[in-house]
């Protein structure tokens, strides 16, 4: 059976390692234990997050064991890592929320029954600690002189780190001692940005237990230019579909740049690697077929197969891969179209001609026979500001009616 070191390696996955050979000597001796942490600083994981489930996701299919780490006490100080400013406080209720909506989510990607995967929060631990204590028998291991070297560090001096920050890497180091005392885990992941966090906690473990413990970082999710991805102009690519819609999910994979389209491959999909090196970037209708393989598996794998069907048809009808495209009937807005700069979802669908009455276009709504870019609507009342019709929206009335609108 092949060693899961080796798949992680080649799809270009793996970034940092304490010592590639033990790992891999490691991961092919059996099933290890291993973790990931996710600070709940909001209600619902992105796509930063989902490269994250991925490979825990590869890791467990070869039987090795996750646990899932809900930062519910890290939260409360905020990692200073690749951050400017200080993050915003969250209360312990708004942490707590948002520990439960990620819990529903990362059940989508990885399989916690049975003891397979484990999910534990460090508010368990963290919440309850003696500040002396913790600091006699654990800040006692930290150097200072060392922990400003560190680039999480460095980079945030001249604009000022708080105290309370400068304490997140012995919490996050704490985590992986308590995690191998409880559960035997020997090996922490995260991403490439979290490699100072993740070798004081092998190093915590070394000095507390004498014992080899190991860390991995994963390639961040970057563009060529080295830029993270995963944003646009109207913020995160959530993996809620009330955040982000499963059509605005799968355009945003549908539009990246082209010399990004095989990475993104090899890191989020199961795509064998094979087939994605013989994509010729310099061939129009390869590298477009490669962006809608890519944006469809996504869209499957993260909301569901009915979802990325949904969204390949309407982009196809929008944008003419169904023949649709440039003989959809359309609309085009006004101002005159806007009252106190909205428009109600039936007045647009009394302009636009799908529905004769506002009375039919509510009834519609209720029985859930429209879907407006994407999502499938529920709240007749919904209203919309001119700003979204910027470029063209398209509203599918029951299952083959399309109508483009543009202001």
């Amino acid at each position: 059976m092949e060693n899961v070191f080796d798949t992680l390696k080649q799809r270009g996955l793996i970034a940092q390692a304490t010592d590639e050979n033990a790992i891999r000597e490691m991961m092919g001796n059996g099933p290890v234990t291993f973790y990931i942490g996710f600070d709940a600083t909001a209600d619902s994981l992105h796509v930063g997050h989902f490269l994250q489930l991925v490979v825990m996701r590869r890791m467990q299919q070869a039987g090795h064991r996750p646990i899932a780490l809900l930062g519910g006490g890290t939260t409360m100080i905020g990692d200073p890592t690749g951050k400017s400013d200080m993050r915003k406080m969250l209360t312990r209720e708004q942490i707590d929320h948002n520990a439960e909506c990620f819990k529903r989510q990362m059940s989508k990607f990885v399989d916690f029954s049975d003891g397979k995967a484990l999910m534990v929060n460090n508010a368990d631990w963290l919440l309850s600690l003696n500040y002396i204590d913790f600091l006699r028998d654990i800040g006692v291991h930290f150097s200072v002189n060392r922990m400003l070297t560190f680039e999480c560090f460095k980079s945030r001096l001249e604009r000022g780190l708080s105290f309370m920050e400068f304490n997140y890497m012995l919490m996050q180091s704490y985590d992986f001692l308590k995690l191998y005392q409880d559960y035997g885990c020997r090996l922490e992941l995260g991403g490439n940005d979290q490699w100072s966090n993740i070798l004081g906690g092998t190093d915590l473990i070394r000095r507390k237990e004498g014992v080899e413990a190991h860390g991995l970082t994963f390639t961040l999710l970057t563009t060529k230019e080295g830029k993270k991805m995963g944003k646009t102009e109207g913020g995160a690519v959530w993996l809620d579909p009330e955040k982000t819609s499963p059509y605005e999910f799968f355009q945003y994979w549908r539009n990246i740049d082209d010399a990004d389209v095989k990475n993104c491959l090899k890191l989020l999909t199961d795509v064998p690697v094979e087939e994605i090196e013989a994509i010729n970037e310099q061939d129009g209708p390869s590298i477009n077929a490669a962006k809608e393989k890519l944006a469809y598996e996504l869209t499957r794998v993260v909301h569901s197969k009915e979802a990325a069907n949904q969204a390949l048809e309407t982009a196809k009808a929008l944008f003419g891969g169904g023949g649709m495209g440039d003989n959809m009937p359309s609309t085009t807005l006004t101002a005159e179209n806007f009252t106190n700069g909205e428009i109600g979802i039936l007045d647009l669908m009394v302009l636009t001609g799908l529905c004769s009455s506002r009375g039919e276009a509510r009834r519609l709504i209720q029985q859930g026979g429209v879907v407006f870019d994407g999502k499938k609507l529920s709240d007749p009342n919904e209203r919309f500001a001119p700003v979204l019709f910027s470029s063209p929206i398209v509203i599918k009335k029951g299952k083959k009616t399309y109508h483009k609108v543009i202001m």
